[in-house]
């Protein structure tokens, strides 16, 4: 299990070096994915499952193996069947919703969120939000400034 992994990690090279090789494998996944966006099929009727194999040399740096799409769910240990058991459930979680009392679709369900073992690393349509927030925000400090600027511009008009 990966908490194993950086129990023992931490334990024998540190929290700072195992946070940051952790750091590191998620900054991978995450790069990997949007360099393939493009050709990842996007339907909202079905969902796919992608397995990383990663390879952590002796200097705690990732390497990246292979992904691979829809990775074997057999298994060959107890372990690997309850880990593969678990991230089922998990996928399950994520793809049905809960109720399906006005349910109208995953885009209204709101930030995405940890579930089971998975963690959000990265959401798009929240980044999506944020920046259009900045946007609004870069607009409306433009227009106080114009408005600044009029409201002084027209003080200077009228001396008293």
């Amino acid at each position: 299990k990966l908490n194993n992994l950086r129990l023992y990690l931490e334990s024998t090279k540190g929290w700072d070096a195992t946070q940051k090789l952790f750091n590191d494998i998620d900054d991978v996944i995450v790069h990997s994915a949007k360099a393939a966006q493009n050709v990842i099929i996007n339907d909202r009727h079905c969902f796919e499952c992608y397995g990383y194999d990663l390879l952590i040399d002796a200097n705690l740096k990732p390497w990246l193996i292979e992904i691979n799409a829809s990775p074997a769910l057999s298994a060959t240990t107890v372990s690997d069947r309850n880990m593969k058991l678990n991230l089922v459930r998990d996928v399950l979680d994520i793809v049905v919703p809960e109720t399906f009392d006005d349910f109208k679709g995953a885009n209204t369900l709101g930030p995405c969120r940890d579930t089971g073992d998975f963690i959000v690393l990265y959401d798009e349509a929240a980044e999506i939000a944020d920046q259009q927030r900045l946007i609004n925000l870069t607009e409306e400090d433009g227009l106080r400034k114009k408005r600044s600027k009029s409201v002084s511009a027209g003080r200077g008009l009228f001396k008293p």
